[in-house]
């Protein structure tokens, strides 16, 4: 694919663009309505490519699936204001609500989009895209991005009304995945994978998470399959990191009250879920944490399946798992799994 040819196809998506939303916006300055959602809407279609479907990256979406970054996000950043206010004026506006939610899904702020989200399933409470967004913000906003018994119960809802919901298929493959139910979760990848386009990357990478999860399932006993796996390269009992957290004296004045230091460990050519995390609040450096497979994010994946990991410490002035700019972090250290060695990382730059 060419570079003019993408160039010719971005003018054209911005010139059929125009000529829908520029009478739009001149109808809602003659009639006194509110703009801000049609540039919303602008932004959103800009930087957003369509999906066929998705979750967040940390809960088990394809790579091929992660949005393209908002270009202009100072003036997404108002004009999601500008409609959140509005919706102050016109709280039944249903629309409003969903564009709002997914405004700051593109702002990486979930805890805000889980609250629109919650809104417009007051006023739509049987709309599937509604629910699935739901489940996705609720993992986003879990520090461990596990999709809980409530989630669940939404995603089944969402498939009763809509079987083929790509999204919903999905993430529900994901929860069983996540609690080594891998016959259940093979069932609804095998129910996606036709729906998808053939030869797609996000086809092959549900065939390969089918592929696994049947490979799972096809063992006598769970345990044993977690243990007898060929990426487990250490033994389960005895993988301790042993980590300390120091922070540079000029990064002192950055740090904000109530910040949350996160330790992760994630494999180094592997899957982007961490692989343990550790949480800590009210932090006095030197902090010490130990790594451990109790740990995990997913029972699937475990630091000892991995011979080497990277392990990095950030601090959050959120006190959300997510990475938001901003945040205090320290150079990533690759360290091997089956070290007694302690490690020490140290806090010298800003996100």
């Amino acid at each position: 694919m060419t570079s003019s040819f993408l160039i010719i196809a971005a003018i054209m998506v911005v010139a059929a663009l125009a000529c829908v939303l520029v009478p739009m916006l001149r109808s809602a300055h003659r009639e006194g309505r509110p703009r801000a959602p049609f540039w919303i809407a602008l932004l959103l279609v800009l930087a957003t490519p369509p999906a066929v479907l998705g979750a967040y990256l940390s809960i088990g979406t394809p790579q091929a699936l992660q949005a393209a970054p908002v270009d202009n996000h100072a003036t997404l950043v108002d004009a999601t204001r500008q409609l959140r206010q509005s919706l102050t004026r016109k709280p039944d506006d249903a629309q409003g609500w969903a564009l709002l939610a997914q405004a700051y899904s593109a702002l990486n702020q979930p805890q805000q989009a889980l609250d629109a989200l919650n809104h417009l399933l007051r006023l739509k409470p049987d709309d599937p895209d509604a629910m699935v967004a739901w489940v996705e913000a609720t993992a986003a906003t879990d520090p461990r991005h596990l999709i809980d018994d409530d989630a669940r119960a939404k995603l089944r809802r969402a498939l009763q009304i809509d079987p083929t919901h790509q999204r919903a298929l999905w993430l529900l493959g994901i929860s069983d995945y996540q609690r080594q139910q891998y016959a259940d979760a093979a069932k609804q990848w095998k129910t996606l994978l036709p729906l998808l386009q053939p030869g797609s990357k996000v086809a092959a990478t549900v065939q390969q998470e089918l592929a696994d999860a049947e490979s799972r399932a096809g063992a006598t006993n769970v345990a044993t399959a977690s243990s007898s796996a060929p990426g487990s390269l250490a033994n389960t009992d005895s993988v301790a990191i042993q980590v300390t957290v120091n922070i540079q004296d000029q990064m002192l004045d950055k740090i904000k009250p109530g910040e949350t230091l996160f330790v992760f460990a994630k494999a180094i050519n592997g899957p982007p879920m961490p692989l343990a995390v550790a949480k800590l609040g009210n932090v006095q450096f030197p902090a010490t944490v130990t790594l451990t497979d109790a740990m995990a994010m997913s029972p699937s994946l475990r630091l000892s399946q991995f011979r080497k990991v990277r392990v990095v410490a950030r601090l959050s002035a959120s006190g959300n798992a997510l990475p938001q700019a901003g945040d205090l972090q320290s150079t990533p250290m690759e360290v091997a799994t089956d070290t007694r060695t302690p490690i020490t990382l140290t806090i010298d730059r800003v996100d």
